[in-house]
């Protein structure tokens, strides 16, 4: 839509709201008007958003100072702005003012819901479904996204986990920098135990001390330790004849909920068919965590460590992860995978290296919160204050699985 057009709709509604005795029709015209209006005013927003989010690093922050709306809500545009990116033609549709930002919105929330590659799948499927979401209420679309999303999930687990063993790729070349790289595409199964593998030589060549030359950034140290351990692995016979790392998985009981089952998780995020979680189970790692209001009640292995190392251990990176599954600072997504286990007391001011003290922060976050004067406070049950230095506090509950997704 043309910036006429939302002239020319904006007039329309002053005119409308000028007319006391105007008709039905003529209300609802108005009505129609606002709608259109909305609507590219929606798409412009959604485009600033993406502009901010390239160079923003707390964008929600940003987004909800200037919209006067809390830091949940400002979480909702960064995602619709993500799917909006997603979906060109049905950005183009929501910017015309043939569709609503409850269509895209209705999209974030079906599309939440799936793996990575059904997810991407799902967005291309919508957007070719412009003309029917122009067509459409809300709700109808709803439900005919819904319907794609069981068109997606009606693919057979273990056929699907057939062809991905027969897709198993592994190639290597040298780059123009001459650096000899090392590609592999496995299927999810074997995917975990290799995981597993690597996770346990970091752990074992790297948990006093770290080569020379390592990355300080976070996500740069664990890639560079990663390859260290991949070499080894590869060239040291005393490593590579090492028993295989085992598959780990952790049951995440709720006991405020006790009737929803529990949640089964694996250390990296695949999907496995149910036929062969129950054979997997057999020689996994099975861990059970129960959890209440931010609460871990039970978890296996030491969780207080004092001031006995500052590296957290496993039981402890387990144990909050059934709590947390992204960086808890408010409207951040950064995986829990990608963060840092933070010392709420820092550990140079004698804190301790127990669960209470630990909190899960992305790279970015981290080095606010040590650099950038970013105070972080937890209460009993784990409620988050934040304080920024301009002086603006923010504050969450206890972290729950469906608020930290």
């Amino acid at each position: 839509m043309e910036i006429a057009g939302v002239i020319e709709r904006v007039e329309r509604i002053a005119s409308v709201r000028a007319n006391p005795v105007a008709s039905g029709a003529t209300i609802s015209s108005g009505l129609v008007a606002v709608r259109e209006a909305q609507a590219w005013l929606d798409a412009q927003h959604a485009g600033l958003v993406a502009q901010l989010r390239a160079v923003d690093s707390f964008p929600e922050k940003t987004i909800a100072d200037a919209a006067k709306t809390s830091l949940g809500q400002a979480s909702k545009s960064t995602e619709r702005s993500a799917t909006l990116d997603a979906t060109p033609r049905l950005g183009a549709t929501l910017g015309d003012g043939a569709i609503t930002a409850g269509h895209i919105d209705a999209l974030t929330r079906t599309s939440k819901r799936l793996d990575p590659a059904k997810r991407g799948a799902l967005l291309e499927r919508a957007d070719a479904l412009a003309a029917v979401a122009a067509a459409a209420t809300v709700d109808e679309f709803a439900r005919r996204l819904e319907l794609e999303a069981k068109r997606l999930d009606d693919v057979d687990g273990e056929e699907r986990l057939e062809r991905q063993r027969r897709a198993a790729r592994v190639r290597s070349w040298v780059d123009a920098e001459g650096m000899w790289n090392l590609s592999a595409r496995l299927d999810p199964l074997t995917g975990l135990k290799v995981a597993a593998r690597l996770d346990a030589t970091v752990e074992a060549l790297f948990a006093e001390s770290v080569p020379d030359g390592c990355p300080q950034d976070p996500i740069e140290k664990q890639r560079y330790l990663a390859a260290q351990a991949v070499s080894r692995l590869l060239t040291d016979t005393n490593i590579g004849h090492g028993r295989p790392g085992r598959a780990e998985f952790v049951a995440v009981i709720d006991a405020d909920a006790p009737g929803s089952g529990p949640v089964v998780e694996f250390s990296i995020p695949v999907e496995i068919p149910a036929r062969v979680l129950a054979t997997l189970a057999g020689d996994a790692g099975i861990h059970a965590v129960v959890v209440r209001n931010g609460i871990v009640l039970h978890a296996p292995g030491e969780l207080n460590l004092g001031r006995t190392t500052r590296l957290a251990n496993r039981a402890q990176r387990r144990a909050l992860r059934c709590l947390y599954k992204c960086c808890a600072i408010p409207g951040c997504t950064v995986a829990y995978d990608r963060c840092k286990l933070h010392h709420i007391i820092w550990w140079r001011n004698q804190g301790r290296t127990d669960l209470d003290n630990l909190l899960p922060v992305c790279s970015v976050h981290h080095t606010k919160i040590h650099n950038d004067g970013w105070v972080i406070e937890l209460g009993p049950n784990r409620e988050l204050t934040l304080t920024v230095p301009d002086g603006s506090i923010h504050t969450t509950g206890p972290p729950t699985r469906r608020t930290a997704a």
